[in-house]
């Protein structure tokens, strides 16, 4: 997750939110001294959104000594109050067990309560829970929903998984081509799960007419970007390209952008 993902505002008065945008903008600046001392005494005035940025400080180590307790918390109080970002932040802290055991069913529980106010990271999370099916039942059907909602946010791996949804049939018809078309978007937005599963499909013609050339370039893109999907891919697609091409697609896998 972004560190800007983590810090947002929430704006209740105008003057409330001329403060928080500064301590927005001091915190994506690196400035958490500036930040934080502008959501402090907003947290402690019960300020929802302060106290889930506090709290994302805490967990993270930026600005303060990192610290598990406070951060949970403030990222409590925050939740509790029906903060969308800080039920997100304190279901990710329980998720990896920062500072406590994992609680992953309560975890879940918060990022369903996120992900019905819109946030897009929740709603992400969320989908991968439903698909995987370890902590709450599996729903392919609700797990697209949510992986839908999560990619018209902007979520890049929600992307990605709606692709394997569609490619792999799960809870809708096989449809190769729709799973390359997502692919694509994951991957011109930087997932590199979605640049190996892109690039495997150019290699293979499955859902896109084969381009064994610009298969590479994704490839070599995921793997730089730490896919283990790509693996599987990279020999055979070095081995089905002349010297030249090869020579071609390692170039242009360093640009911007692969055409």
């Amino acid at each position: 997750m972004r560190i800007a993902d983590l810090f947002t505002r929430k704006p209740k008065t105008d003057k409330v939110a001329e403060a928080m945008q500064i301590a927005l903008d001091a915190a994506r600046a690196g400035d958490y001294a500036t930040a934080l001392s502008v959501w402090e005494p907003l947290a402690r005035d019960g300020n929802a959104r302060a106290q889930s940025n506090i709290g994302a400080c805490f967990a993270g180590g930026l600005g303060v000594e990192r610290d598990a307790d406070l951060a949970r918390r403030w990222l409590a109080l925050s939740a509790e109050a029906g903060d969308s970002s800080g039920q997100r932040n304190l279901a990710s802290l329980l998720f990896n067990g920062l500072g406590t055991e994992p609680d992953l069913a309560e975890a879940a529980r918060l990022y369903a309560l996120a992900a019905e106010q819109g946030d897009a990271q929740a709603q992400d999370m969320l989908s991968w829970m439903l698909l995987e099916g370890d902590v709450i039942p599996a729903d392919p059907v609700a797990a697209q929903y949510w992986a839908l909602k999560a990619a018209e946010g902007g979520v890049a791996a929600a992307m990605t998984r709606l692709g394997m949804i569609h490619h792999n049939a799960l809870g809708v018809p096989r449809d190769a081509q729709h799973a390359v078309s997502w692919w694509k978007r994951a991957a011109e937005a930087g997932d590199a799960d979605g640049q190996a599963m892109l690039g495997a499909a150019l290699h293979l013609g499955t859902g896109a007419r084969r381009d064994p050339v610009t298969a590479l370039v994704w490839l070599l893109r995921a793997e730089t970007g730490g896919s283990r999907l790509a693996a599987p891919f990279l020999k055979a697609a070095r081995d089905a390209l002349t010297d030249d091409q090869r020579l071609t697609a390692e170039a242009v896998a360093g640009k911007a952008d692969p055409r």
